[in-house]
């Protein structure tokens, strides 16, 4: 059985996996943001940074094909996987007017591509203030960061009332639909909600969860899995162990035609009140249509590069030099 994973870097496996890496993003232009020959220059604030970045975004996001109906809840604030990349683009730029998108050129899955350029994913994060560093400044990060390497200090990448994203796309080039969404979400400090509550609307948007599982004394996991024909997997199936989804936008994941829509929710509480959430990853997929996107694809990229060889050997065949004997 070949397992689809998406990783960063190389993969030597056989499989075809997923893995993220925090920091190793690029920012290339994701196709929400006005791209530009030259990049903006000067100090400037995150909502300015994020007005460059985003361009003339549309709210409310709009999707053209409906969500199936009967299924299982597939979504995560709209995304889901089936959309087009940039519907998605859309609907991650209406959640906050400070989001932008990037290209993450950093994550792939192990497929030839044949030389195409395909879109295999987007981040989603909150802009950045734009500072011109002096030389002093620039050396002084660099040691502080030095430091809180040698002392394991924990740096995070979020803050209170920040949220970000990580989205999977594939297909061939300009046609590109999502195969899996995640959303991370920290609460404002003071409006931290309790855990409780929180398990209470993801149950009652995706049902009764297929796993719990506490994981530590301050995470709680829930997941909801279901086979290809959209039927709940029990715990006496040999796909219950089989069959897992991913909430961190930060790490990879695996895909395989046996399993079908997993949805996972992932809780963080306040490390001095476990009650109270700090907080809530969530991520959703169709692991049986994303499989068939990711091997669609390959076949169909390889279909591309071998009329592209045979036409050039038909316009040889015209125009070449005929050799000198």
């Amino acid at each position: 059985m070949r397992h689809l994973n998406l990783c960063v870097g190389l993969v030597a496996l056989l499989a075809v996996t997923g893995c993220g890496s925090k920091g190793a993003k690029t920012a290339s232009n994701g196709g929400g943001a006005s791209s530009s020959s030259s990049a903006p220059s000067g100090n400037a604030s995150a909502e300015q940074v994020a007005k460059e970045m985003r361009g003339k975004v549309h709210c409310p996001a709009k999707v053209a094909e409906a969500a199936p109906a009967g299924g299982p809840v597939i979504d995560v604030v709209g995304l889901r996987p089936g959309i087009t990349y940039d519907e998605a683009v859309n609907i991650v730029e209406c959640d906050n007017p400070l989001l932008v998108v990037t290209e993450d050129k950093s994550r792939g899955f192990n497929i030839n591509t044949y030389g195409q350029k395909i879109r295999q994913g987007f981040d989603g994060t909150f802009a950045v203030a734009r500072v011109q560093k002096t030389g002093q400044q620039i050396v002084q990060e660099m040691e502080n960061e030095a430091i809180a390497r040698g002392t394991n200090a924990i740096s995070e990448d979020m803050k209170p009332g920040q949220v970000k994203y990580y989205v999977a796309t594939m297909g061939v080039p300009g046609q590109e639909k999502v195969i899996y969404a995640t959303r991370e979400e920290w609460f404002n400090e003071g409006k931290n909600p309790p855990v409780d509550s929180v398990i209470q609307a993801l149950t009652a948007k995706y049902g009764e969860p297929t796993k719990k599982l506490d994981i530590g004394p301050i995470d709680r996991q829930l997941e909801w899995d279901y086979d290809p024909n959209g039927r709940p997997i029990t715990e006496t199936s040999p796909l219950y162990n089989q069959c897992n989804g991913v909430a961190d936008p930060d790490s990879g994941t695996n895909f395989s035609p046996d399993c079908g829509v997993i949805v996972r929710a992932q809780i963080r509480s306040l490390k001095d009140n476990p009650g109270l959430a700090k907080f809530m990853q969530a991520g959703v997929m169709d692991q049986a249509n994303g499989y068939a996107a990711i091997t669609g694809t390959e076949e169909a990229l390889h279909k591309m590069d071998l009329q592209r060889q045979q036409d050039e050997l038909n316009k040889a065949g015209k125009n070449a030099d005929a050799p000198k004997l």
